[in-house]
């Protein structure tokens, strides 16, 4: 399967100084070093307030995007006022409403089912409360959607599946539906059945919980054992791909069948690189650089700066064999190796230095 593989990561916007807005900048443009602009005054005052208003907060995924949210924040003096819906969506849609009544300078919306966000997200744009959106649809031209590509996540997954299967074979499927970013996924898992018609999905399970990997072990031992003639499992989160691969390491089955997942954390690489592991490739951005993306994106908007209303983050192939061939062993070994995972000129403050 190769050394880990990377596209070429370009950024997709970025801002421009509160002083004079207009349109955004390319950010194809090189990286500053150092701020071109002062500090606007309420941001050196520190009375900055970016309520984060989370559907999950427990997973590696979501732990390491908050970690880069909570760093990009206090690099930018901001507060973070950080709430969690612990996935439940009739929570987090109140916590949304108490952060517009709150009237925080901005709000950054981290997944949520569109069904019970948007009416509170147009209370926040009728309110004139900059909102950035991640992974869910705003359903507001007005907030910034940020999102990863995650059809490009699904098509690096499954090129390696194809590579490795030769394009046919039992493939056990796991998806929830009503989340964006594996909605999405989906999309692409749909049209590569369909170009690849000696793939044949022989099951589709999946949960999203507390304890998501746990509960999707216990879904893909059932399964396996009634489709034996599964050797590969499609696994676009995680959670998901860590739960397939304990029920894979328990039925002996890590020979036969090898998963392809999605998104990647410190704890993900130990599971692909551990001996025998049956995960090998999936395709993610740094999640704590997409949070970090996310808080200055909002900043920006604070600021009266420009930002362009889609904004996509995009991925990078990672191997287990390039994992193991390179000895990386977390995530801030993988962004130094291969920098192109942070993408700086997303989404620029021009008064911050890089």
């Amino acid at each position: 399967m190769g050394a880990v593989a990377l596209l070429a990561l370009a950024g997709c916007s970025q801002g421009t100084p509160a002083a004079a807005p207009s349109a955004p900048v390319s950010s194809s443009s090189s990286a500053a070093a150092t701020p071109t602009v002062a500090v606007p005054a309420k941001f050196a005052a520190g009375n900055v307030r970016i309520a984060l208003v989370r559907q999950l907060s427990s997973g590696d995924y979501f732990e390491q995007w908050l970690a880069g949210a909570q760093a990009e924040a206090k690099a930018l003096n901001v507060r973070l006022e950080i709430s969690s819906g612990d996935g439940n969506n009739d929570k987090q849609a109140l916590n949304l409403e108490q952060a517009v009544t709150a009237k925080a300078d901005a709000i950054v919306v981290d997944h949520g089912f569109a069904q019970t966000v948007q009416p509170a997200i147009k209370k926040a744009v009728a309110a004139k409360i900059p909102l950035v959106a991640f992974d869910v649809d705003p359903g507001a031209p007005e907030a910034v959607a940020l999102t990863q590509d995650d059809h490009e996540i699904a098509g690096q997954a499954l090129s390696v599946l194809k590579a490795d299967t030769g394009g046919s074979g039992e493939v056990l499927y796991i998806y929830v539906a009503g989340f964006a970013p594996l909605d999405r996924r989906n999309e692409t898992w749909e049209q590569f059945k369909k170009d690849n018609p000696g793939i044949k999905q022989v099951a589709q399970i999946g949960v999203v919980n507390s304890s998501t990997a746990s509960a999707v072990a216990d879904q893909a031992k059932a399964a396996l054992q009634a489709n034996p003639g599964v050797k590969a499992i499609f696994a676009p989160y995680d959670e998901f791909a860590k739960g397939a691969a304990l029920a894979v390491k328990e039925l002996g089955l890590a020979e036969k069948v090898k998963i392809y997942g999605a998104d990647v954390s410190t704890a993900d690489i130990g599971v692909m690189t551990e001996p025998g592991s049956p995960w090998v490739a999936t395709s993610a951005t740094d999640p704590a650089n997409v949070g970090r993306v996310a808080v200055r994106a909002a900043a920006l908007l604070v600021a009266g700066s420009t930002v362009e209303h889609a904004l996509t983050v995009p991925p990078a192939l990672i191997t287990q064999k390039g994992l193991r061939d390179s000895g990386i062993s977390s995530v801030e070994q993988l962004t130094r190796a291969f920098p192109g995972l942070t993408t700086p000129d997303v989404a620029r403050v021009p008064w911050a230095a890089s």
